[in-house]
């Protein structure tokens, strides 16, 4: 089984993530993580804020990374606002039949609602170095063209905007 976690920055894919892992026991792969060690390593000299040419780069690895696990038979977890919406057209049917995805989005009022727990949650999983240019129209943006393309997409999703869970799939990973 292969779960994809997409969605903006400080939607909590990392924490879904981890609480998979550690419910099922799935390898885990952060596109994060990914990126950065390509980038430190020299593999790219794309900068880190250029969403537009990270998002096609990391796609290809990631993509091709998720065919091999599904060629081993190897379970994955697999997160980062780099997946796109999509996703199923880069796989064929049998592939996607072992393929879950899921896209977290906050809501306009959930951002604007509950901002200061959104920032003071932000270093629960990953320690962020700077994250001084999160601020709440730019989250509110972000998280309205993750919605739009799942529409777009008829993606998965799910919409955070009363309270905030973590214990939610919209599918089964067994």
């Amino acid at each position: 089984m292969i779960v994809l976690i997409g969605g903006a920055s400080h939607t909590g894919k990392t924490l879904l993530a981890d609480k998979l892992v550690k419910k099922y026991g799935y390898a885990c792969i952060s596109q994060d993580l990914l990126k950065m060690g390509l980038i430190r390593g020299g593999v790219t000299s794309i900068d880190v804020k250029d969403i537009d040419a990270l998002r096609p780069y990391l796609w290809n690895i990631t993509r091709e990374i998720v065919v091999t696990a599904l060629e081993n038979g190897q379970s994955l977890i697999v997160e980062g606002c780099y997946i796109p919406m999509n996703y199923r057209d880069y796989f064929n049917e049998s592939q996607l039949k072992y393929i879950r995805f899921v896209c977290l989005v906050m809501s306009e009022k959930y951002v604007r609602s509950r901002w200061k727990d959104i920032v003071s949650h932000a270093n629960d999983i990953e320690k962020r170095l700077d994250d001084s240019d999160l601020e709440t129209e730019r989250l509110v943006r972000c998280n309205e063209y993750f919605l739009r393309r799942c529409k777009e997409c008829d993606a998965p999703y799910v919409l955070i905007d009363e309270e905030y869970n973590v214990n939610w799939l919209p599918f089964e990973t067994t």
